[in-house]
């Protein structure tokens, strides 16, 4: 991506920020509601408004430090309450309700690859370059975000779709890490090896939205 004020790259990262992290969340809450849970719905978190998702800190400080600093894209939302014991097959629909949440940014990276292609067919545009610009944005954020919450560590959505997977021992002894999990990702992500984990899925994302699109 081309050098970038810090202005610039915050009207570039804002609009897919907040659809990826909106989304995400919103996806959650709706499988949650096909599968039994009324939770999400009971408090109004089956919603595309942004205001409902957002978290101060993880959503709006944290993603733009990162930016800032040029490290990889690091933040999260007010996560989704869902009641597991209320789906009607717990162990199996957690799947389900885990892997909703990066679908739903797998799709977005395939929405913004289209944007792409969108301006590289109105070239002489003057929206063409920040269309683009946005939608690189766009496809690098949804596929960290699927990239990130597909790690087998709980309370990430891997984490939850391998307690659902797993034999019930194997499951209980993961489930017992969800305490720590933020901490374990924090260390991760300082130590350099969150990157080297979820490169190889970020990398998958990003290449099958852009080729899906010829791009």
């Amino acid at each position: 991506m081309m050098e970038l004020t810090l202005i610039q790259k915050i009207a570039i990262y804002a609009l897919p920020v907040i659809f990826a992290i909106t989304l995400h969340e919103a996806a959650h809450g709706y499988a949650a509601l096909k599968f039994g849970d009324t939770t999400a719905k009971m408090l109004g978190r089956i919603t595309l408004n942004p205001i409902k998702h957002i978290d101060p800190i993880g959503t709006v400080l944290v993603p733009a430090v990162t930016i800032m600093l040029g490290g990889i894209l690091f933040g999260w939302a007010k996560p989704v309450p869902v009641n597991f014991g209320n789906l009607r097959n717990p162990k199996r629909d957690m799947l389900w309700v885990a892997a909703a949440g990066p679908a739903a940014n797998i799709v977005m990276a395939l929405f913004w690859a289209g944007m792409i292609k969108l301006a590289h067919m109105m070239p002489d545009s003057p929206y063409a370059q920040p269309l683009a610009l946005m939608g690189m944005a766009g496809i690098a954020i949804n596929a960290i975000l699927a990239a990130l919450n597909l790690l087998p560590i709980p309370p990430l959505d891997g984490g939850r779709i391998a307690v659902s997977l797993l034999p019930r021992g194997p499951a209980i002894m993961l489930s017992r890490l969800e305490p720590y999990g933020l901490f374990i990702i924090l260390g991760l992500l300082f130590t350099g090896l969150l990157s080297v984990f979820i490169g190889p899925l970020y990398g998958l994302v990003e290449r099958f939205s852009l080729m899906f699109f010829g791009l």
